[in-house]
């Protein structure tokens, strides 16, 4: 059953996504920038219907109280396609670094042009990035909300972070707040495969951390802050959700914080 819904969820998810880019194309283009948003922000409230009803796949976002208003930087983990779109129902105006080829796709590409994506060669250097900055910069001053996951990648469920520097160097030059994301989508919408698995997971929107720290403090206190969300909220989604199979990534995470439970409670 798991397989046969999974296939039902993809084709309609694929589906869902090419026919509201060619049906509403003539409404999306010809609406204000900002007012156009309301139709990708609605794409992505039917993708979550679609889940919940084909695959039984539901969640809840806890810490909304703790989105600023105006320009911050928000930090998700970074573990499926999910978290690509999840979110963008409950922020304001947001706007991605995001490769230059992908803006070179027919339909998603003008997409967006339109809402001023900032579009970036990640071969290149020097006066290159020096004009995403800017752009960058000229966004967040518009009160935008820049969406940059701190691993640059996807990373499954419970894998030993790596983040990027890069988020430290955004923190110290754009001087807005940077508010951390934990959560799990990939234990139900693993990357690279085509399995969807039912169950219920959590978004935790962690306190912003304030601009004006040094940026190796703030990559520290960033580092600290995320994964200790994601290790009490894998412990939690996985006794929740008991029938998930858990990558092994996971299952390493959870042996190592039962470990060390065990080890604290004998000091104890």
């Amino acid at each position: 059953m798991i397989a046969l819904r999974s296939i039902l969820f993809n084709t309609a998810f694929y589906l869902n996504l090419i026919l509201r880019m060619i049906v509403l194309s003539p409404i999306y283009f010809v609406l204000p920038r900002k007012k156009a948003f309301s139709i990708p922000k609605n794409w992505a409230l039917s993708c979550h219907w679609l889940m919940k009803t084909i695959v039984g796949t539901t969640f809840t976002i806890e810490g909304l109280e703790n989105i600023p208003k105006g320009g911050y930087i928000l930090a998700p983990k970074h573990q499926s396609f999910w978290d690509t779109f999840a979110l963008l129902p409950w922020l304001d105006d947001p706007v991605y670094i995001l490769k230059r080829e992908l803006l070179w796709i027919p339909l998603f590409g003008w997409y967006a042009k339109k809402q001023r994506m900032i579009p970036v060669n990640r071969g290149a250097r020097g006066k290159v990035m020096a004009a995403v900055m800017a752009r960058t910069s000229d966004e967040m001053r518009n009160g935008r909300q820049l969406i940059i996951y701190p691993e640059g990648t996807r990373r499954p469920p419970g894998a030993h972070p790596v983040y990027k520097y890069g988020i430290a160097r955004l923190y110290r030059d754009l001087q807005v707040p940077v508010v951390p994301v934990a959560m799990h989508p990939g234990l139900f919408w693993p990357r690279r495969k085509f399995l969807r698995f039912p169950g219920h997971f959590k978004v935790r929107i962690l306190p912003p951390i304030e601009p004006g720290l040094d940026p190796d403090a703030f990559f520290e206190k960033l580092m600290q802050v995320l994964e200790a969300a994601s290790d009490e909220l894998l412990v939690e989604t996985a006794r929740d959700n008991p029938h998930v199979p858990l990558p092994p990534t996971a299952k390493r995470r959870l042996n190592e914080l039962a470990k060390g439970a065990t080890k604290s409670g004998e000091h104890h």
